[in-house]
This record gives structure tokens, C-alpha cells and sequence, in this order.
């Protein structure tokens, strides 16, 4: 029988340090470790924590096994039931590895719609790429000028959404994400098996204090799914991963066990969520600040930002968090289709660790997006309502590009992300330098930015140094985040954070705005923010916090059926 482990992880400069205490599945922690262990998150998964092992020794194996493609979801559960089977009684003969077993499926299924029909009880993850139909793909263009730039391998190029439950192999911890935890990541990943991802995402801000509803998350959690169903353009694909590692008491024997338990568990029977609402109804709402005590922190974010002798004379991002609650559970799955419906223009993503609430995001904003050594990222700043007509649409969008505050805004985005991609890249290419990118709800102010890197290991340094964009925190970006810890009465968590994924031949990241953390029993916490620059009114930044929410409230209404598919 597998065991769990309830873990604590002690980290030095220099030196990691952990210890493990070994309990039973039911998952009940033991009272007075709780104590002990502070604030120091308790892991209860059918996996181990990659972040405990040894960084520098690669695993033994890395490989990914493609079966037989099938007609049906049911067809390929049975394929790799019966993978699974074999592997164990023929076994690899490592002392670690990660073993990726994949089923294609003639047909293509809605990864969203599969995740829904899955055990609750099991960790969730959801990852859906964004169209960028009509941009400009720089990286493509990259690839066409520098030979050591490629577009990644064929196998992937058009993957759309992902969709995981469980954990072959998880990562998290409640010291700030390091140059250690990202390698401790990608030694769990290759390049000749680039589906093998981990799916996760940070804090905005790691330093700060974690508050209740965001500690199952650590400073930072990723996952690599155990059971993971992707979806093509044209096709699918069923999947399940195994990990082990001895030195970490996960035996091969371990992750079988613990991946044919979840095997049993996967339904082949998804449920298409195009519905126009929840079919819950809004007891109360409230809004953290309040109208009353936001207007103040505007006109006091503008004082600072006026000061001649403050640091902060150019941008601060201010939040605000509001709970609604309902009358009965927002199913978070549901509600992250009907954000996928308003439009394929934006991430949609979903990360519940075990036990956890879900935190769901329609986010448009990407962080950055690596192919090999080429690198991708984007400014986005500013905000328009979409008109009811083309006309209008029209007019609002000529307003939006002539605005002088708003082209501030922009700029300094703009011109930061650039700088940042400088200090990793040989060059950056900036097109187009401004536009409008145009959503369901809202338009922006937009421009692509993108550069070579010098070697892979820069990867960590794009995290390291993009976040938090001026879009989301302000600049300079110390003092703007100082600023909103004085200011902001709550904890942002994820929202605004770097959500996405790491895999061996590509990695992409989404900035987590325009999101919502779902509690079961507690409603929803929903998140959105604004960026405040010398012009700024703060009647006009409180209607902009309820125009970028409304995607999310408008849906929590409405009664209607539920249509189910094979």
C-alpha cells in the first residue's frame, strides 16, 4: 500500500532541508504537527514533492510511450489501463524516472468537457492557449531569421487546451519560487518528451504574508498531471504519467499503484458546458476596499505619484478583491467554460491543488512564451468598454489611441518589458509598437515584443525579471508593490501572478488577472485591477474594476440544463 507524506521543507541559502513524516491516505493531519509545523503548508497527495530531491542528479529515465490511436475517451482509459498493466509487471529498472503514457483519439473532444466529468476529490488543472489569429507571430519570424530558433516539435504545435487531475509529480513550497525549484522542475522534463509538462503557477507577490485561503498553494505549486486529456486542433489525446524517485521514498511501485487508483476512477463520459449561466443565485456581494475606502487610495497613489522626490512618479496597480456569495456552490468548471465561450481571445486556466479551492482565470495577458531559445512576451496596458456598434466601437477605439494618459500608461509598459527582454536577449523586435486588441467585453492598448535568448538557462531569468509587469504592479516595481502592500487590505495570492506551464522544448506563461478563486461553501473571491497613472479618477477606475469583472458576474443568474456527451 502507497503511503502519503505529510512534509515540511526548511530551506537555507544554500542548503535544503526537509523532513518527512509518513501518514495515512485518509488525508487526516495530525493535530499536534499542525502546531508544530506553523505555518508551513502539509502535503496530502498520492505523489512526491520534486522539490525535495537532488536538482543536480538527472533522472534515469525519461520517455514517452505512444499507443495505438483509438476512436473513443472509453477506448483509450482501456488502452491505457492495460499500459499501465504491463509496465508493472515489466518494469524499468531506474531508480527514477517519469514515464508518459499517451493514447490518441480520432476525434476531438473539449479537454474542458472531460475535466468535468472527473472525480472532484483529485487535484485539477486546465490550461487553454489563447488564438492569436491576425497577430504578428514573432517568434515565427525568429525562427525564420536564427536557425537556432525553432518552432518547437510538430506534436504540439496545435495543442489547444489541457485539462489534468492528480499529481505524478508536484512542486511547491512556501519560500519564494528559486533558481533551485526551477531546476528541481526541469529535471523532470525533456525535450524529446514535450508533452511532458508541469502545470502550475506563483504568488504576485512571494513575500507577503500567504492568508488562509491561499495556503494549500505554497508560494508557489506546479503540477505534472498523473491522468491528462489533451485536446488538438482536429484530434485528442488521453494520457498518464508516472514519476518516481527511491531517494524520495516514491518507489516505481508507488506511482502505479497510485496511477491505476486514479485509472479506475476516470470517467469517459464528458459533459458540454455551453450554458449561459450557473444556475445559482447571488446572496450578497462586497467589495475589498470598499467604494468608500478605494477612491481615497487612488487620490493617495496620485499624491506619491505627483511628489517630485518619491520613487514612484509613473504607475501603481491597484486591486480589489470581491466576494460574492451564492446559494448554493459555483461549480468552478462550469464557470471556466462559460469564460471560454465569451471568446478564444484570452488563457483560460484552472489550478486546484489538493483539498484547495479553485482558481480560475479568462486572462488575455501573456507573460511569455519560450520555443527553444526564442522568447515572446507583450505589453498591455489601458482600458476601453467595447461599443454597442461598429460605429461606436469604432469611435471608442480612436479615443483609446489618441488618449495622452492613456498612451503614458502604455508607454511605460511598453518600454519596461522591452528593457527587461534586453538584459536576456541578443535582440528584440517590437511590432507593432502600439495598437488596440480588441475583447468580448473591453480593448486595449497593445504591442508584441520578442528576442533570442543566449542559452535555456535564461528561462528562470524571464520569470525572475518580467514579473511583476508594470501592467499589474506599477513602476518602479519595488516601490509600487510596497505601495500596494501598505494600501491593499487583502491578499492578491495568484491573482496577477505568472500561471502557465514549463516543459522541455516550450514554455508559456499567462499573467493571472481577470480570475476568480472559488471556495466551496464560501462563494467566490474575484479579482481585478487598475492601473493608476497621473490623470487617473477614481470614479472612473472603480467603474473600470466592474467592467473587467462583469464576465464574471453576469453568468451567476440563470437556471438551465445540462446536455451530456459520449
Amino acid at each position: 500500500m502507497a503511503s502519503l507524506q505529510l512534509s515540511s521543507r526548511f530551506l537555507g541559502t544554500n542548503t535544503k532541508k526537509h523532513n518527512s513524516i509518513s501518514i495515512s491516505r485518509t488525508c487526516n493531519y495530525p493535530v499536534p504537527f499542525t502546531k508544530v509545523l506553523s505555518r508551513k503548508f502539509m502535503s496530502c497527495s498520492m505523489s512526491m514533492n520534486g522539490c525535495e530531491g537532488d536538482f543536480k542528479t538527472p533522472l534515469g529515465k525519461i520517455e514517452t510511450r505512444t499507443m495505438t490511436s483509438v476512436l473513443s475517451p472509453t477506448a483509450a482509459t482501456e488502452s491505457l489501463i492495460s499500459a499501465v498493466s504491463e509496465l508493472k509487471s515489466q518494469p524499468p529498472t531506474f531508480s527514477s524516472g517519469v514515464v508518459r503514457l499517451q493514447v490518441p483519439i480520432n476525434q476531438q473532444i473539449g479537454a474542458i468537457d472531460w475535466l468535468q466529468a472527473q472525480n472532484e476529490t483529485h487535484s485539477r488543472c486546465f490550461f487553454s492557449r489563447r488564438s492569436d489569429v491576425g497577430r504578428p507571430d514573432l517568434l515565427l519570424d525568429l525562427a525564420n531569421e536564427n536557425s537556432n530558433v525553432n518552432g518547437g516539435d510538430s506534436s504540439d504545435r496545435d495543442l489547444v487546451s489541457v485539462a489534468g487531475i492528480g499529481s505524478a509529480v508536484f512542486f511547491r513550497d512556501l519560500d519564494p519560487f528559486s533558481h533551485d525549484d526551477w531546476r528541481s522542475i526541469r529535471r523532470f522534463l525533456s525535450s524529446t518528451s514535450p508533452l511532458i509538462r508541469a502545470y502550475g503557477g506563483m504568488r504576485f507577490d512571494p513575500h507577503g504574508k500567504i492568508s488562509v485561503e491561499w495556503e494549500p498553494f505554497g508560494a508557489f505549486y506546479f503540477a505534472v498531471p498523473q491522468v491528462e486529456f489533451n485536446e488538438f486542433g482536429g484530434s485528442s489525446m488521453l494520457a498518464a504519467t508516472l514519476a518516481w524517485d527511491d531517494e524520495l521514498s516514491w518507489t516505481l511501485e508507488n506511482a502505479i499503484e497510485a496511477l491505476q487508483e486514479t485509472m479506475l476512477q476516470v470517467s469517459s463520459v464528458g459533459r458540454r458546458l455551453r450554458r449561459k449561466s450557473l444556475g445559482v443565485s447571488v446572496l450578497s456581494k462586497n467589495h475589498v476596499p470598499t467604494k468608500g475606502a478605494y477612491y481615497p487610495a487612488v487620490e493617495k497613489a496620485l499624491e506619491m505619484i505627483k511628489q517630485k522626490s518619491s520613487p514612484l512618479n509613473k504607475v501603481v496597480v491597484l486591486a480589489r478583491n470581491s466576494r460574492v456569495i451564492t446559494d448554493t456552490d459555483i461549480d468552478p468548471i462550469a464557470w471556466l467554460a462559460q469564460l471560454q465561450s465569451e471568446g478564444q481571445d484570452a488563457y483560460q486556466f484552472c489550478l486546484q491543488p489538493p483539498g484547495a479551492p479553485a482558481f480560475i482565470g479568462n486572462t488575455p495577458e501573456r507573460l511569455f512564451q519560450r520555443k527553444q531559445l526564442g522568447v515572446c512576451s507583450e505589453a498591455l496596458a489601458a482600458t476601453r468598454p467595447r461599443g454597442v456598434s461598429r460605429a461606436r466601437d469604432m469611435e471608442i477605439e480612436d479615443d483609446l489611441l489618441n488618449s495622452l494618459k492613456d498612451d503614458l500608461e502604455f508607454s511605460i509598459v511598453r518600454e519596461n518589458i522591452k528593457e527587461k527582454l534586453k538584459s536576456i536577449c541578443d535582440e528584440v523586435v517590437v511590432k507593432p509598437l502600439k495598437s488596440v486588441r480588441k475583447l468580448a467585453r473591453v480593448q486595449h492598448l497593445y504591442s508584441q515584443l520578442a528576442g533570442s535568448l543566449r542559452k535555456e538557462d535564461d528561462e528562470f531569468e524571464i520569470l525572475a525579471s518580467l514579473h511583476p509587469t508594470p501592467a499589474v504592479c506599477g513602476l518602479p516595481a519595488e516601490e509600487a508593490r510596497l505601495l500596494i502592500k501598505e494600501i491593499e487590505s487583502f491578499d492578491r495570492g495568484m491573482y496577477a501572478g505568472p500561471i502557465g506551464f514549463f516543459g522541455g522544448q516550450e514554455s508559456e506563461f499567462a499573467v493571472g488577472i481577470r480570475s476568480a478563486l472559488v471556495e466551496k461553501g464560501l462563494g467566490a473571491l474575484i479579482y481585478a485591477g487598475t492601473g493608476i497613472v497621473a490623470g487617473s479618477d477614481p470614479a472612473s477606475e472603480w467603474n473600470e474594476l466592474d467592467l473587467k469583472i462583469s464576465q464574471f458576474t453576469k453568468s451567476i443568474e440563470y437556471k438551465p440544463s445540462l446536455q451530456r456527451i459520449n
